[in-house]
């Protein structure tokens, strides 16, 4: 005999309890959820960078040229020693290094040349170079004040002047120039001293 049934009401006769019906659900099946770890690459070394060394920040100079101060020369000053007392403004010019004016035979030249010009001690001044060997004529014209110069032994460009010819008579600003040989030499050249004499008697006109 099949007891089976489906009818609601002979179920009741056999079931006085409240009956149920569960359904049953499929359980779930946990799953835990996957944690993904990320792949680590094998630690590696650090790479050590090369250390900068630090550029030293020294702040050029810049050195300017140093302006030259102007340098001012001290002019030198001379106090001439002289002969005579200069009266007419005539300079002579003598180059002796050993003897005050020159030797016997130069000095007495000198006597007759000035003799023949008419000129005395109180007219001319004469200085020896020698002395004097870095004057030039600006320093003797200051000092004397000349109007006529004979040279005896010191040149023109000694004095700083334009070459001349020598034993005749030239005009050089104004001033009357004789340049001739040191008296000692002259006295002994006969041709330098006729060439001379014709250029002072020019003096007497």
């Amino acid at each position: 005999m099949n007891q089976l049934t489906n009818n609601a009401e002979a179920l009741r006769l056999f079931f006085t309890e409240d009956v149920y019906l569960v359904q049953q659900d499929v359980q779930a099946t946990s799953v835990e959820p996957l944690r993904v770890v990320p792949s680590q690459a094998p630690e590696q070394a650090p790479v050590a960078l090369p250390k900068a060394e630090p550029v030293p920040t020294t702040e050029k100079v810049v050195s300017l040229p140093t302006m030259p101060s102007p340098q001012t020369v001290a002019k030198t000053s001379f106090d001439f020693k002289f002969l005579g007392k200069n009266q007419k403004q005539i300079l002579i010019l003598v180059n002796d290094n050993v003897n005050e004016v020159s030797t016997e035979q130069g000095r007495e030249l000198l006597r007759k040349l000035v003799k023949a010009i008419d000129l005395t001690a109180n007219d001319f001044a004469l200085v020896n170079y020698a002395n004097y060997v870095e004057a030039k004529f600006q320093d003797l014209s200051t000092f004397f004040s000349c109007k006529l110069v004979l040279s005896f032994g010191v040149t023109a460009q000694q004095l700083d002047l334009a070459e001349q010819p020598l034993h005749q008579l030239a005009m050089l600003e104004n001033i009357q120039f004789v340049f001739t040989h040191n008296l000692h030499s002259l006295d002994s050249d006969q041709q330098s001293k006729k060439v001379l004499w014709g250029s002072l008697q020019q003096l007497k006109k």
